[in-house]
């Protein structure tokens, strides 16, 4: 748990999307990498409609979602004081603006119990706590650790959601079945599954799901999408296939029909 701010010595400056988006991070402890900025990617946000992110750390995907889509409303909900202070730093310096609310999504702040939102996303903790490696650092043992239930999460948000918003979920595929049940039990339907392939011919890693609060629509897996190319390799540009090189560098959205313009 990291309560105290982070001082600038205690933090590095790193260019996302290309260099649309700058992000102040920690030098150790929980530092964003694709999946923030696959989750900001995968939703269909227009002007005028609102975002909230569960569990937004230092507020990655919330700046890379409003560079994409300027006029959206942005909001955050972090339980680490630290990294709440460290988003609501980065949205400013990235000149947009939004409510981050510091607290625990199982009761948050009664601000945010005020609101409701046109879509709802997160990228909760990998494993639950005590069923994986937890780092030794707090702030990055929290972002891959998690004393909240997956439940939970989806819990709070269909509570957060407008009638008929969209929830959005990144998450390792290990905790699909998992994650589909409880969207379903918090009627959350109209279910969308994209699968990530780190690579052609290898199993996928993440997948994204969407749901729509009281959806009835039928169940859609789309065909996975493959992030990196066989035969390059290293930290280039050519490192990822065309449509992720859009998405990572370009600040292009990410369709989860592959064929889609």
């Amino acid at each position: 748990m990291r309560a105290d701010p982070f001082a600038d010595a205690d933090l590095t400056r790193d260019a996302m999307l290309g260099g649309l988006v700058q992000i102040w991070q920690p030098r150790i402890g929980y530092r964003a990498g694709t999946d923030p900025v696959l989750l900001a990617a995968s939703i269909q946000g227009v002007a005028g409609q609102s975002v909230l992110e569960l569990g937004c750390g230092g507020g990655a995907a919330l700046c890379c979602l409003g560079r994409r889509v300027p006029g959206m409303r942005l909001a955050g909900l972090e339980i680490q004081p630290g990294y709440a202070a460290l988003a609501r730093r980065n949205l400013s310096d990235n000149c947009l603006t939004g409510d981050i609310w510091q607290g625990d999504l199982i009761d948050p702040p009664k601000e945010m119990k005020a609101e409701s939102f046109d879509h709802v996303m997160a990228n909760p903790p990998y494993f639950e706590a005590g069923k994986g490696l937890i780092a030794r650092d707090g702030g990055r043992g929290t972002g891959r650790a998690g004393e909240v239930p997956l439940h939970a999460w989806v819990q709070a948000a269909a509570k957060r959601l407008k009638p008929r918003g969209y929830a959005t979920f990144i998450l390792r595929i290990e905790r699909m079945p998992e994650l589909m049940s409880a969207m379903r039990d918090q009627q959350l339907g109209s279910l969308e599954l994209l699968p990530l392939l780190p690579r052609a011919g290898r199993p996928p890693r993440l997948f994204l799901l969407r749901g729509r609060k009281d959806g009835r629509g039928p169940f859609t897996f789309h065909v996975p999408q493959v992030i990196h190319p066989d035969t390059i390799r290293g930290d280039t540009p050519d490192n990822y296939t065309e449509i992720f090189r859009g998405v990572m560098l370009g600040g292009r959205p990410l369709e989860f029909e592959a064929n889609r313009s």
